[in-house]
């Protein structure tokens, strides 16, 4: 039978329409529980209410974004059911359309809403969460150390409200414990100069930085020769990894060159290509959500399983999300390459789904 455009456009518009009703229902509980959690957090500290609900909905895009998959999965159980139910599939059998092609304008939609995740909505989200994350180290967790890497070497902030100290330097080793060409800023307050020390090495060690030969300069500019100064810090080496930027809160266009500029100054940039490369993979993903919906939807909709129908798509998609935590932390150990751990949830869901689609189309 030839395609029909209104049919496809309405098969897509149906699925669309409940992948949004799921998506928003998921974003608005979202939003509740972040709020509730950001209250309980913050009960003691006396933060204003507008800046809890600012934090709360510069959270909100990110957390929307790891949900999208299991929206798309229940958005099309519904969609399909609903059809189903309704004796839609039975008509469009009847005309001469197989289940592959009623599922097409799903995976086209499906397709195209991980591109626009991985492309647009994925760097906004990146963008709100990297505000998010500086009002909580100020607010919550009362820190101002901070960690940032570019291609003019490695830059560090430490200290509190009284005392801050930015750090640069050129080279790293160790994952951040050892630094070369050190250039230290001392400030007192947020803002008020108090003085530099340019050293040629810096070794974390408990409660310090030692520093060797170091040139120390007051506010005044006169400097004085150390072969070896210590520099307070509460910092430790987890700290410092920590501090290291997360990988969602960078944009999906801007890993690349962070990934370049943090393995050129010394740090193992695994998780970032690990997520750059997951992010690559959600059209895949979204794909594979629709085959496995499609493979539960149409056989027990025949048999009338409601229930049954809900209960296999949460563990689908528990079992999607454990399959990728699983793969995830091998591509961290380096036991499986980044690639394939970020693309083997998706692959795996769509041959299951597929599988059992053919189980049910040609028995």
């Amino acid at each position: 039978m030839t395609w029909s455009l209104t049919l496809m456009g309405y098969l897509a518009r149906r699925f669309m329409l409940s992948v949004l009703m799921v998506f928003s229902a998921f974003a608005a509980l979202a939003l509740s529980i972040d709020l509730a959690d950001l209250f309980t957090r913050t009960s003691d500290r006396g933060i204003p209410m507008d800046v809890i609900l600012s934090m709360s909905l510069l959270n909100l895009p990110d957390i929307a974004q790891k949900l999208m998959p299991f929206a798309v999965l229940l958005g099309a159980i519904f969609a399909f059911s609903r059809m189903s139910k309704s004796n839609e599939l039975v008509a469009t059998r009847a005309a001469g359309i197989s289940a592959w092609q009623f599922l097409t304008p799903s995976l086209v939609v499906a397709i195209g809403l991980g591109v626009l995740s991985m492309t647009v909505f994925s760097p906004a989200a990146a963008a709100f969460l990297s505000q998010y994350a500086r009002l909580e180290a100020r607010y919550v967790q009362g820190q101002a150390s901070q960690l940032a890497v570019s291609s003019t070497g490695l830059w560090l902030r430490q200290g509190d409200v009284e005392h801050q100290a930015v750090i640069h330097a050129l080279r790293v080793a160790n994952q951040g414990i050892h630094l070369e060409d050190v250039t230290v800023f001392a400030y007192n307050g947020l803002d008020r100069f108090a003085g530099r020390i340019d050293a040629a090495s810096a070794d974390l060690e408990p409660g310090r930085w030692r520093l060797t030969d170091a040139w120390i300069s007051g506010a005044d500019g006169l400097p004085q020769k150390h072969a070896s100064y210590d520099l307070p810090t509460e910092l430790t080496p987890a700290q410092i990894q920590e501090s290291f930027a997360s990988p969602d809160t960078i944009s999906f266009w801007d890993l690349p060159r962070f990934i370049a500029n943090a393995e050129g100054a010394g740090f193992s940039a695994l998780r970032h290509r690990l997520y750059w490369y997951s992010l690559l993979a959600l059209p895949l993903l979204f794909s594979a959500m629709v085959f496995m919906a499609a493979s539960f939807s149409f056989r027990f909709s025949r048999l009338g399983g409601v229930p049954q129908l809900i209960l296999a798509a949460i563990l689908s998609g528990f079992g999607v999300y454990f399959l990728d935590t699983m793969t995830e932390a091998l591509g961290r150990s380096g036991i499986l390459p980044t690639p394939l751990a970020a693309i083997a949830p998706s692959a795996a869901a769509i041959l299951l789904g597929m599988t059992l689609l053919f189980h049910e189309e040609d028995g």
